[in-house]
């Protein structure tokens, strides 16, 4: 087709045959002054990303062919069209050249066009156009580039990125803008139509099922993590919309409501990852195969009851500390052939190839978590224990102890006395010569605080198999820095009724025989509780489902155009997708969170509770590390701040990124809003954030704490906590889950059995085999397997990863002086990796690395951004919540 002859007329005419007159062009008066723009449109032809679309790429060049392919109109940004409701001028139509003999290759990754435009100098200046797209599939729209624009103005830019589908699925035109950046009432008139067009576009009206063309960012209620249809056992609560169960907002679909419950929304079959997100939101065809080989990995076991099954039959049971280093060293003999043959059986070959050797005799291998590849044992250390509180994969819960015995804050008449049983006798004798009191007055006292958040769960979550407690673990600052456990408190509710209060045991540090054995069990049941809070409250509540309702309204209500949607917009990248397949296969009913961390079916409802206590303002590091009485205000020190555990990695590193967001943040500001009154009359920011507070989160909307938008210094503080969340909050607490989770002996994430009791024949069993007693304690087989897949996928950078200080493409903006700013963000963050570097080489700071021998690098920044930086790292801070 492509070499075979044919003339223009001859085109033409079977053009007009086909598909009538072209598009209606406003020209500009006369000949006279008649120009030529020149421009170069990239993109990505859908047969790249999907090569088995053979059909679709022969009508796309069918469509070409007879000269109907893609057009592109230019809208000029200086003189309006009375005739075009005031909208700018619309030049002629111009269709891209050389579609059909451009030869894409299947491993390409985009392709550039020309198209030449017919302009007149008196239309001014293009800040605008319209694209239509006449193909049988969509195309991802990169950028546009054009040369030669009159009015002294050589280049424009457009940067697109998105998705543009064919142009009867729209109904409605399709507008791109210049990379110039306007607040709404700067906005040059004859663009101000199409502007506030697209944002009514992307709201949508509210109703149907959205598909996968539809640009549409709305809000829903977490009414999809559970399937009543299929039971009783997969009913969960509707979280959000109500006092009992408030939660932020997620991103509408529209799916059609369940028989048996019209509240809940019906879910997608479980193989299938087409859920619903604008699809700009999509990951990239790299990212998206990560999530893929997620999928093949860690979730074929849930897929049928059957291969569950086959673990329980075979005890499901490590029988060792050491079996675990099987996952690692040589993996997990299958218990027989037979097995591997039922597994077969149950599941599809191609599902499973990825978990089964060559030789199909052994299940799973892992890279070796970075905490035992020094040593195998140094993770048992009372000392790394605690060192893992301030620079492990949940360093953000641990506080200064204020008073003793530590009190609880549950209402005593519902839940009776919860205040801590650990006296002064457990624990003087360990404290270096120091009185408790002392003590508290010196800043040397600490705790990890489990109690109060698990407790009101606590029964429930014992009914489902787990059997756990919640816990308090006092510490010890050190003269070295290090801290010291003095005390583990493990309660329970009285088994006469919560109301009577917690029953309540205290274990002390002890190294050798049984009481040596039952302190590493007492440790193990603080670990597991850690784990689950860290899941469900640090990383899930806090990051991603806290930040999606920003995300959503920042496309609703800020323009393209707007300086704060192109600060933010970065920072929401990847961000909805990942939490739809979150709800999908993750965080859903019978999902592997469930399968996984101790809560069990109460997971998300806890977080929703939990959600209670939220505050937006405290996100901010140095507000949390002052409520967590980690440090105190003080002027002399850097940032503000006086740590009173000088060696506290997250800490200190986080406050030095903190800082450089803050810097960063504030001088992108000033340049668009030099005075209060500039954000008081930003109509679109007003918006943007009345809605954040009333829909996105509106079950906490009341609260006061919510900044307001009516200052510079408000808005300035808003960005920097969105920011500091969206990217190193998230790295911190994301991005250690392998090295430091991987080797589930050092973070249990669930407990299957009490700590035993004198007399019984569990407790011979830990006298006679530590081993064998711990491993029958903590995390099964079965949820092992399921939960180290599931977090190496998670702790894995894509090759496609865009880190904090980089954007993906440098004509993000025409304004120089934040671009100077954001150069000067880069070169700070580069200072502060050599500063994470020198510390961590500095053998006084004993908390850097520990026993363990793993340098803290979780908010190492990798401005370099090269793809040596992919994979397990355990460094680099993504600019966003992307996986």
């Amino acid at each position: 087709m492509e070499n075979f002859p044919v003339t223009e007329m001859f085109k033409k005419k079977v053009k007009n045959m086909f598909y009538g007159h072209p598009d209606t062009d406003v020209n500009g008066p006369g000949d006279e002054g008649k120009t030529k723009i020149r421009g170069t449109v990239t993109l990505m032809k859908k047969n790249v990303l999907d090569s088995t679309d053979v059909k679709a790429s022969l009508l796309d060049r069918f469509h070409e062919f007879f000269g109907r392919g893609v057009s592109l109109q230019l809208i000029s940004a200086t003189h309006s069209d009375p005739a075009n409701g005031s909208g700018g001028k619309l030049g002629k139509a111009a269709y891209l050249e050389n579609w059909i003999t451009t030869i894409t290759s299947p491993i390409a990754g985009e392709d550039s066009f020309s198209v030449t435009f017919d302009w007149h100098q008196s239309m001014g200046v293009p800040g605008a156009f319209v694209i239509r797209n006449y193909h049988h599939s969509q195309f991802y729209l990169k950028s546009v580039t054009l040369q030669g624009v009159p009015a002294g103005h050589s280049t424009v830019d457009f940067i697109c990125n998105s998705w543009v589908y064919p142009q009867h699925l729209y109904k409605y035109n399709r507008v791109f803008f210049s990379n110039q950046t306007y607040l709404p009432h700067q906005t040059p008139e004859p663009l101000r139509k199409y502007r506030e067009e697209e944002l009514v576009n992307l709201r949508g009206n509210g109703k149907g099922m959205l598909k996968e063309w539809d640009r549409v960012y709305d809000y829903d209620y977490y009414n999809d993590l559970g399937s009543p249809d299929k039971g009783p056992k997969y009913a969960r609560p509707v979280l959000g919309g109500t006092q009992e169960y408030p939660y932020p907002r997620r991103g509408r679909t529209g799916r059609k409501p369940t028989k048996k419950d019209p509240k809940s929304e019906s879910r997608l079959q479980f193989l299938s990852l087409n859920i619903y997100v604008p699809r700009d939101e999509k990951f990239s065809p790299v990212k998206f195969s990560d999530v893929l080989g997620y999928v093949v990995k860690s979730l074929f076991q849930v897929l049928l009851p059957e291969v569950r099954s086959l673990f329980n039959k075979n005890k499901n049971e490590f029988e060792s500390i050491e079996d675990v280093l099987k996952l690692y060293k040589g993996c997990i003999p299958l218990p027989n052939n037979d097995t591997l043959k039922k597994v077969r059986e149950c599941i599809p070959w191609e599902l499973i190839k990825e978990l089964v050797r060559n030789d199909g005799e052994r299940l799973l291998k892992f890279p070796v978590p970075a905490v035992i590849q020094e040593d195998n044992s140094a993770w048992m250390t009372d000392e790394e224990f605690a060192r893992e509180m301030l620079a492990g994969v949940n360093p953000v819960i641990i506080s200064r102890l204020l008073e003793f015995p530590p009190a609880s804050i549950l209402d005593p008449k519902v839940y009776g006395n919860q205040n801590s049983t650990i006296t002064e006798e457990h624990i003087e004798n360990n404290m270096n010569g120091l009185t408790v009191e002392k003590a508290i007055r010196n800043n040397k006292l600490f705790i990890l605080n489990h109690h109060d958040a698990l407790m009101p769960y606590l029964a429930r979550i014992n009914s489902t198999g787990t059997k756990t407690y919640a816990s308090r673990t006092l510490l010890l600052l050190q003269d070295d820095g290090t801290l010291k456990p003095l005390a583990i408190e493990l309660s329970l509710p009285h088994p006469q009724g919560e109301n009577h209060g917690a029953v309540s045991k205290v274990f002390t540090p002890a190294q050798e025989g049984v009481e040596g054995s039952i302190w590493k069990l007492a440790k193990a049941y603080v670990a597991v509780n850690d784990s689950g809070y860290h899941q469900l409250i640090s990383h899930w509540l806090n990051t991603h489902a806290v930040i999606e309702p920003f995300v959503i309204a920042t496309h609703r209500q800020l323009s393209v155009l707007h300086p704060i949607y192109k600060l933010l917009h970065p920072h929401f990248r990847d961000t909805m997708h990942i939490n739809a397949l979150a709800r999908h296969i993750l965080i859903n009913a019978g999902g592997v969170l469930e399968n996984t961390v101790f809560p069990r079916e109460y997971s998300m409802e806890m977080s929703a509770v939990i959600y209670k206590n939220w505050n937006f303002t405290e996100q901010a590091l140095p507000a949390d590390l002052l409520k967590r009485g980690m440090a105190v205000p003080d002027s002399s020190c850097p940032h503000g701040l006086k740590l009173l555990i000088e060696d506290y990695p997250y800490a200190v590193d986080g406050l030095e990124i903190w800082s450089a967001i803050q810097t960063w943040v504030n001088d992108y500001c000033s340049f668009y809003y030099p005075t209060d009154k500039v954000v008081e009359d930003d109509n679109e920011l007003q918006s943007w954030w009345s809605e954040l507070l009333n829909v996105g989160h509106g079950d906490r909307k009341d609260e006061p704490w919510w900044p307001g938008m009516n200052t510079v210094a408000e808005l300035k503080q808003t960005c920097t906590i969105i920011i500091w969340l969206a990217s190193a909050f998230h790295a911190a607490i994301n991005f250690g889950q392998y090295p430091y989770a991987g080797y589930h002996p050092n973070r249990p994430t669930i407990s299957r059995r009490f700590m035993p009791e004198l007399g019984t024949p569990e407790y011979e069993e830990l006298e006679k085999d530590f081993s064998k007693a711990f491993m029958k304690t903590i995390t099964a087989q079965f949820q092992t397997l399921l939960g180290v897949s599931l977090i190496e996928v998670l702790s894995r950078h894509s090759t496609d990863e865009v880190y904090l200080g980089q954007r993906d493409t440098p004509e993000w903006t025409t304004d120089a002086e934040p671009l100077a700013a954001f150069d000067r963000f880069r070169k700070k963050l580069a200072e502060i990796e050599h500063k994470i570097n020198d510390r961590n080489e500095d053998d006084r700071m004993k908390n850097r690395k520990g026993p363990v021998q793993v340098p803290y690098t979780l908010l190492y920044p990798c401005t370099s951004g090269d793809s040596k930086n992919a994979g397990l790292t355990g460094k680099g801070i993504p600019n966003s919540i992307s996986i």
